[in-house]
């Protein structure tokens, strides 16, 4: 199946993106929700966590406690880079399953760490959800109820905007408006649906 991997910062559009290319046809496979069933309980994914860092970060239930692993994540590197060694080949492994799964036209994979995770290598095509600096810091800020220092420290975690556009075989500008994105979406679409029958035919 062909496939497309969607990426962009934190705050920059991708869900309202993926949103639009699902109610368009699409298939979609979203890392994130994948990223939190590799860690459910009595996942192999929450057991190597707990054997890597002991019960900081769990629950008393036992279950992942998601507010310490993102704080672990956003102000220390070594132990970023320790959890995602943990998680990222489980969460590659059940999505590149999923997508086998899927009876669509093309698969739309919503990869937030494509860049940082290596992740263009399992599809066909980057599309890159950019976005200002700025416009990501005011939205975290009102969507999740904290300071500009911590959605800054939380977008020093991932790859600037230079970095992932360079990956990019095609942009939208998350910073439009909702009927700019759309009509974005539906060209891109029509686009994305006539390589699928061009590579179907080639295989």
């Amino acid at each position: 199946m062909f496939r497309l991997g969607l990426t962009g910062g934190i705050a920059s559009g991708k869900t309202t993106v993926a949103t639009l290319f699902a109610k368009a046809g699409a298939g979609i496979v979203d890392t994130d929700i994948v990223a939190r069933e590799v860690v459910a309980t009595g996942e192999p994914g929450l057991d190597a966590i707990k054997e890597a860092f002991g019960h900081k970060l769990l629950l008393k239930s036992g279950g992942l406690n998601r507010e310490a692993m993102r704080k672990l994540i956003y102000t220390e590197p070594t132990a970023r880079e320790k959890l995602n060694s943990i998680l990222h080949p489980l969460i590659r492994a059940r999505t590149l399953l999923q997508v086998e799964g899927i009876e669509a036209p093309y698969t739309i994979i919503v990869v937030p760490l494509l860049v940082e995770t290596n992740f263009a290598k399992f599809v066909n095509r980057v599309l890159v959800v950019d976005c200002p600096r700025k416009l990501q810091i005011n939205r975290l800020v009102q969507r999740d109820a904290i300071s500009a220092e911590e959605a800054s420290a939380i977008l020093v975690a991932q790859a600037d905007r230079k970095t992932r556009i360079t990956q990019a075989d095609d942009i939208i500008d998350g910073s439009k408006t909702l009927n700019f994105t759309r009509q974005r979406v539906k060209a891109l679409h029509k686009d994305y649906l006539q390589r699928a029958i061009n590579d179907a035919e080639r295989n």
